[in-house]
């Protein structure tokens, strides 16, 4: 009886062992089969991402290809004196064609050709036109008596930057207040010598 017991014992054991190497290979094959598959979506989104098209859904009307330029520009905005940057997450990446990234917030950077700033602020949630800097929240900054919205671009004043292209390393300077010349000319020096984030 005892040897038949023993063997028994064995056989229980080299089937428990079997059993248990087959789950541990299945599970095995299955982490393979997801983390394969995983891999293989992101490489997809990733090709998918880099040869969008100007059909892409959520892009501006006149865009060409994404990636049909890569252009950058800094951007420095004073409202009465304070500087407004663009680096927390609600204004990253907020389109493909034009955006702020990296937790950077004020150098923009352009993946197509056709695209404004009109089209980014746009995609910021930001109203702009010439009279007005309309912030997300609703609280506006309107042209007035006292006080007044004023573009500049490499150092020229403008009236308006909505249809205005950013070419490689451009200064824009939006300014809300009553700034004297010497006021300007300083926010002007320092958006020259402002570090492009590339």
């Amino acid at each position: 009886m005892g040897r038949k017991e023993r063997r028994e014992r064995e056989v229980k054991r080299e089937n428990y062992a079997t059993k248990h190497s087959a789950e541990k290979r299945k599970q095995t094959l299955i982490a393979v089969g997801v983390l394969a598959g995983i891999a293989l979506i992101v490489g997809y989104a990733g090709f998918m991402f880099m040869n969008m098209t100007e059909t892409a859904p959520g892009g501006p009307e006149n865009a060409g290809a994404l990636g049909s330029e890569h252009s950058h520009a800094a951007l420095l905005v004073k409202i009465f004196g304070d500087t407004f940057e663009f680096s927390s997450p609600a204004f990253q990446i907020k389109s493909s064609w034009i955006h702020f990234e990296g937790r950077d917030g004020t150098t923009i950077h352009k993946h197509a050709t056709g695209v404004d700033l009109g089209y980014l602020f746009e995609t910021l949630g930001i109203g702009l036109d010439d009279q007005c800097y309309i912030f997300p929240d609703g609280k506006q900054f309107c042209s007035n008596e006292d006080y007044k919205l004023r573009f500049f671009i490499n150092r020229e004043e403008v009236s308006d930057i909505r249809s205005y292209e950013i070419q490689e390393d451009d200064r824009i300077l939006i300014l809300y207040g009553a700034e004297t010349p010497e006021e300007v000319e300083a926010y002007l020096l320092q958006l020259d010598n402002q570090e492009l984030i590339k």
